[in-house]
């Protein structure tokens, strides 16, 4: 049986000999580390300096812009809030624009969608909608079904119920009723009874609280006739 002191000994000769064959690794390879190593310090400091010394000022800038450009969208001024009011306010519109790249600038693009359906201009509104992606269940669900509300004046039935489907699918309980309801609505009006009962079950059986599931029933009975 081999002593202690052997075994630390031969220990001592394993970790002599990583070390040693790190630093034949080392030196043969070195320029190539350094420029590696300079290579990501220099990516850090391009990403941190975009960060403060771009993103950061243009962030504060849309942040302005959108507080104007929201003050008109609240009074239903929605031809200036989306096209703005010369010095005094550029518009959603520009600050897509000219602010896309930052999260205000996504967020004035489903404001300049919902003014276009404002306005009735159902294809500008589904451009700008389709623009914002959202994390918040509320909001991405209301642009969602907006632009299924786009597709039902423009005619375009199948595309209006995916997108009713898609923002119930948010599973939101204050939104996901209303667009459940819709797209039971739109399938009554193309003659599926079945496919519509399946829309107002969901209600009834997910969101029995929901002021949409309050005569639920009513519509259900409806299509079972």
């Amino acid at each position: 049986m081999p002593k202690k002191e052997d075994k630390k000994h031969d220990e001592l000769i394993n970790v002599e000999h990583a070390l040693t064959s790190t630093e034949v690794f080392i030196e043969k390879y070195q320029k190539q580390i350094i420029y590696a190593v300079g290579a990501v310090v220099l990516v850090v400091l391009i990403a941190l300096s975009f960060r403060n010394f771009y993103l950061q000022p243009r962030e504060v800038a849309a942040e302005n812009e959108m507080y104007k450009a929201q003050g008109y969208f609240a009074k239903d001024s929605f031809r200036i809030a989306l096209e703005g009011r010369g010095s005094e306010s550029i518009g959603f519109k520009e600050i897509v624009s000219d602010y896309g790249i930052t999260a205000s600038g996504k967020l004035a693009a489903a404001y300049a969608g919902i003014c276009y359906y404002k306005l009735g201009q159902y294809d500008n509104a589904i451009k700008y909608l389709s623009q914002f992606d959202g994390k918040d269940t509320y909001f991405s669900a209301s642009v969602i079904g907006l632009t299924g509300d786009c597709y039902v004046e423009m005619g375009e039935t199948d595309k209006a119920i995916k997108y009713f489907e898609k923002a119930a699918d948010k599973e939101n309980a204050v939104m996901s009723p209303v667009y459940l309801k819709k797209a039971g609505l739109v399938y009554e009006s193309l003659n599926k009874p079945d496919k519509a009962e399946k829309e107002y079950t969901k209600i009834k059986d997910n969101y029995p609280k929901s002021p949409e599931a309050s005569d639920i029933d009513k519509y259900i009975a409806r299509v079972q006739k």
